[in-house]
């Protein structure tokens, strides 16, 4: 499943298959190997989990681009007379103001600046947030760019201004309603007639100190524009300077909405995790009182899904103060963003381990990992790493680019993440083969039960994935901006479902032992096993010859035929020797075969 987490570029898009590639091959090649049954259907639903807990645990993280600011601080310096073009983009609500202040750093008396500024609005998400975006070419243009991008466009251009006129407040005293972008299908008028349709409005006085205008909100008077829609819009400001001497100052931007400095499209994100972060504290609270109840019988499973609820929640609770942090002040704290990037990578790394340590049986059918522990760790240690780096390079890198660093991170990531795959279904296939070979009805029944979820899950991810790839990935003209959100909600809600399904199955209980690991029942306890029967009868002679009978070996031998034909019959090894001779039939499970075999006799 290939995911997308930059709003524009094939790159990511690419590096994201190649994890996933393998793993349908590797999938259809078992699905046909493992043959009809209860077992069968219950591997398949257990590869499609190891598929999920891979991608739902990873790809939320780096679906989410860096937040948009509600206010920016450019250093204007002017030295010559041409002229500089700064550009700020945003989605907003409709009604939205936007404030424009300039402080001067150094000037001379003799020079003055024009300030002129452009705001526009596009229907088409992409053309907003395109790389490379040229701010000439859209600077007091009346026509229609990018195909499909209607909208409408307003401007105002100001008398040059000197250092001595203070403060330097920019502000209009009414706002002119916005002009429609016209079809770019007729012929370019002149630059005259363009020069023309650049409309001029009254200069407001700037404003006194205890001259307000009847308002008592200072902040209303460096308002020099509203949005008219909701929709995304940039902002493009002109500076030049037309005097001599050299001339510095700090330009202040900022857009306010009815939700604070907060983005359209971060809006119900914030909610989101709202939503989410008290979701997670609940399923905490009630998996702590559960492993209190049964803390004397619990599985080192249930230690390890405590633990991902813990980062989850922590998580949450991170990026939700990060929005809430934007609403209020209109910038990210940075610190906390990389703060939440590294939780993101621990509980992504974290989701992998306990994968590759179930899948090779661990607390299932062997007792410890022996010298794969070593290897759980280096793999681990690996992915955290670039994990790490590639989300605190995905901070710093601005919406719409793709950095190399960045990219070459996304290909490290995306070949550990092949070799997780190829290395947890290979551990999967084994272990399924001895749950098989054991009957262990109870924990093979967990896999059965569980496999309604993955599939439902399996199904709503590529509809997803597909949706997603027509809104979004393939269309030249993303209209559909309100519905960004949900790029990197659906995953994070996914990976909660089945989060909360396996603390369903797996849940602290008076049951616990049941799908702990339990060795083979020996020779002696199989011969109790078979007195037991007899043990209330009266015949206590019957019941000595039936135990010597059994010495002398006349019943064994039909046990052992008995579970060899049944292990011929539910485990075709035709196929297997056929579609997956390296993987099911390696010299090391046919070591393993053969002494739980000596191990049934």
């Amino acid at each position: 499943m290939c995911r997308h987490h930059h709003e524009s570029g094939s790159v990511p898009l690419v590096v994201s298959c190649l994890s996933v590639g393998p793993f349908f091959v590797l999938l259809v090649r078992m699905a046909g190997s493992v043959g009809p049954g209860l077992t069968g259907s219950g591997f398949c639903c257990s590869a499609v989990l190891l598929l999920l807990l891979l991608l739902l645990a990873a790809r939320p993280g780096l679906v989410r681009a860096v937040s948009e600011p509600g206010k920016w601080t450019v250093d204007v310096g002017v030295e010559n007379q041409k002229p500089q073009y700064f550009v700020f983009r945003k989605t907003l609500f409709n009604g939205s103001s936007i404030h424009l202040q300039a402080v001067p750093q150094n000037c001379s008396p003799s020079s003055k600046m024009e300030v002129s500024w452009y705001l526009r609005n596009s229907h088409c998400y992409n053309e907003v947030y395109k790389k490379n975006l040229n701010p000439e070419i859209y600077f007091n243009s009346v026509l229609v760019v990018a195909e499909g991008g209607s909208g409408a466009f307003t401007n105002h251009t100001y008398k040059p201004i000197s250092c001595q006129i203070k403060p330097y407040i920019f502000s209009v005293a009414e706002f002119d309603l916005p002009v429609a972008l016209k079809n770019p299908l007729p012929p370019p008028s002149s630059s005259s007639a363009l020069e023309n349709s650049g409309r001029r409005r009254r200069e407001a006085k700037k404003p006194e100190p205890k001259a307000a205008g009847g308002s008592s909100n200072q902040s209303d008077f460096d308002i020099v524009a509203r949005s008219w829609e909701d929709g995304p819009y940039m902002f493009i400001i002109k500076v030049q300077k037309t005097g001599t001497g050299p001339w510095r100052l700090q330009l202040q931007v900022s857009m306010k909405g009815p939700h604070g400095f907060i983005s359209a499209t971060e809006w119900p994100l914030m909610v989101f995790y709202m939503v989410m972060c008290i979701g997670y504290v609940l399923l905490a609270v009630l998996w702590l009182v559960l492993s209190a109840c049964y803390w004397r019988s619990l599985l080192r499973i249930q230690f390890w899904i405590g633990g991902v609820i813990f980062l989850g929640m922590l998580e949450k609770a991170v990026y939700y103060a990060e929005f809430q942090s934007i609403s209020y002040e209109g910038l990210s704290v940075q610190g906390a963003v990389v703060f939440a990037e590294v939780l993101s990578a621990v509980k992504r790394t974290l989701a992998r381990v306990l994968v590759i340590i179930a899948s090779l049986g661990y607390g299932i059918v062997k007792p410890r990992l022996g010298a794969l522990l070593h290897r759980v760790v280096g793999v681990g240690l690996l992915y955290l790493l670039f994990s790490i780096i590639e989300g605190i390079l995905r901070v710093h890198t601005d919406r719409g680019n793709d950095d190399r660093s960045l990219i070459v991170c996304d290909v490290v990531l995306a070949l550990t993440d092949s070799c997780v795959v190829w290395w947890i279904f290979v551990s999967l296939a084994q272990t399924m083969k001895l749950l098989k070979l054991r009957r262990n009805v109870v924990k093979l029944s967990l896999f059965r039960h569980f496999s309604n979820t993955l599939i439902f899950a399996v199904i709503a991810s590529v509809i997803f994935i597909i949706w997603t790839a027509k809104n979004f990935t393939m269309s030249r003209c993303r209209s559909d901006w309100r519905e960004v959100w949900i790029q990197d909600a659906f995953w994070r809600f996914l990976f909660s479902v089945i989060l909360l399904v396996i603390m369903f199955l797996w849940r602290p209980s008076a049951n616990n032992q049941m799908y702990a690991f339990s060795p083979l029942v020996d020779a002696d306890s199989e011969d109790e096993e078979e007195k037991e029967p007899m043990m209330n009868e009266a015949f206590e002679g019957m019941k000595m010859r039936g135990t010597k009978t059994e010495t002398n070996g006349t019943a064994r031998p039909n046990k052992v035929d008995e579970d060899l034909k049944w292990v011929e019959e539910n485990i075709p090894s035709s196929m297997a020797d056929i579609a997956l001779p390296p993987l099911l039939d390696s010299d090391e499970e046919t070591q393993t075969t053969k002494l739980e075999m000596s191990k049934m006799e």
